[in-house]
């Protein structure tokens, strides 16, 4: 990793983490929503560490497909290649650092640099140059400058992770028994998802974490941030997440999943009918394929967020990245995820009622962008930044007699997943290396 990420000095990391985070008191300060320094260390010791979300493999279906993208302030190139399978590149030429490919997505036999004229194959090889005489009379090897990879890229039911660290764990690993939870967004039907339409982009002047962190498991702003906006899609009542008779927040490693059981919830903000008819189709498939209990999940009353910034609505489908852009700003990349094997006009409705409900113009993410907007803009304050912001509701929730993998807490109405969340946000940015990350967690592995 050293010769693509530059480490940063002892003396230059963040002093007394602790006093802006303290996870047993269930405090954090607004501080982390504002400062330069710790943003930097984000950068170093969270997005050039962990394993991020790149691309859905139904974006890559042929040799040559590739999107652009980033990871971190990072951009890459993520390609198809002949063999099947799929690498991930700088967006970066090694000759001047020009970036190498403008568009969003395609399909190509090479990528060529707009500045000298070095162009490079699918699997980032160096194949030529603009007076590529004048290189040959020098004794240049282009076998030592081509595009630089990743260091891993891996792949879990359709989703393409990477990461720049050789020495992080297996993206296996990586997620956990968090995976068990997955499957009933990207694994409840044969064939498994694919992603519709294209890629809603959009900024908001907030940091990374306050829009990750909602989705982590912040179910609690749900009735009230959004009660207008519900009762607007659903047409009058609206129930109350603290009626539901069984919910769950889950987590592992910073990964955190909170839910209920009331398989429709989530899809029936969309105002289609016709889409809750065909979530209760697939119903009796799911329980066949994944049991009961996950059947019950599949578009229901939740949110997930993959540490540190996938997140996705299960029911409502979307599917986004809070990609950083500085500590008081991000660019959200949204997609629709849908079964492949959904009608088309049942994949038809889900893009549409994206459009309706989560998009810069959606009736819940104008709330929710305002909220996190504010939440940033307050820590710019010296004093405010240094005031304790309260994360403790639900310490005294851990289910220790469950048969549910992962760290199980009783209720969504709680905020260990955002405790969670921080915890490992504090241990990545206090460690040097992946070994001096501790395990915090105290769940099962695998589902009984």
């Amino acid at each position: 990793m050293s010769n693509i990420i530059k480490t940063l000095d002892v003396t230059e990391r963040l002093d007394n983490l602790k006093q802006v985070c303290d996870l047993d008191e269930g405090r954090i300060a607004g501080e982390i929503f504002y400062s330069q320094s710790i943003y930097e260390q984000e950068l170093e010791k969270i997005f050039a560490r962990c394993w991020l979300f790149v691309a859905h493999e139904s974006q890559l279906v042929k040799t040559g497909d590739y999107i652009t993208t980033t990871m971190g302030e990072d951009e890459v190139i993520v390609v198809r290649q002949k063999d099947g399978s799929i690498k991930v590149f700088l967006n970066a030429c090694p000759h001047r650092g020009n970036k190498v490919c403008f568009s969003e997505s395609g399909t190509t036999r090479g990528f060529i640099c707009n500045y000298h004229g070095w162009s490079f194959d699918t699997a980032g090889n160096l194949v030529g140059q603009h007076e590529s005489g004048i290189y040959e009379a020098s004794e240049f090897d282009k076998s030592k400058w081509g595009l630089r990879e990743v260091a891993k890229v891996d792949t879990y039911k359709g989703l393409v992770f990477a990461t720049f660290d050789p020495e992080s764990p297996s993206l296996q690993e990586y997620l956990g028994p968090m995976t068990w939870y997955l499957d009933a967004l990207f694994d409840n039907q044969e064939g498994g998802t694919e992603f519709v339409g294209g890629c809603i982009r959009s900024t908001y002047e907030c940091n990374w974490k306050i829009a990750a962190e909602n989705f982590v498991g912040d179910i609690l702003h749900a009735g009230w941030t959004h009660d207008s906006a519900a009762r607007a899609m659903l047409g009058g009542a609206v129930a109350k997440v603290s009626d539901f008779e069984e919910s769950y927040s889950v987590n592992w490693n910073g990964h955190g999943y909170e839910f209920a059981l009331d398989t429709v919830g989530n899809v029936a903000v969309l105002g289609e009918s016709k889409l809750n008819r065909y979530i209760h189709t697939i119903k009796p498939s799911v329980a066949e394929r994944l049991g009961d209990f996950r059947s019950n999940m599949i578009a229901s009353v939740s949110s997930c967020t993959i540490f540190p910034n996938f997140s996705f609505l299960p029911g409502q489908n979307t599917v986004r990245v809070w990609q950083p852009r500085g500590p008081n700003k991000i660019e959200l990349f949204t997609w629709v995820v849908v079964n492949k094997s959904a009608p088309d006009d049942i994949k038809e409705m889900w893009r549409k009622g994206a459009m309706m409900t989560f998009s810069p113009t959606g009736v819940f993410e104008m709330d929710d962008g305002e909220n996190w907007e504010y939440c940033t803009k307050t820590a710019k304050g010296r004093v405010t930044a240094k005031q304790d912001l309260y994360v403790g509701l639900g310490m005294d929730t851990f289910m220790e007699e469950t048969r549910l993998p992962g760290n199980v807490y009783q209720g969504q109405l709680n905020e260990a997943n955002s405790r969670a969340f921080y915890q490992y946000w504090y241990d990545l940015l206090s460690a040097h290396t992946w070994s001096e990350v501790p395990n915090r967690n105290k769940g099962k592995v695998e589902a009984e």
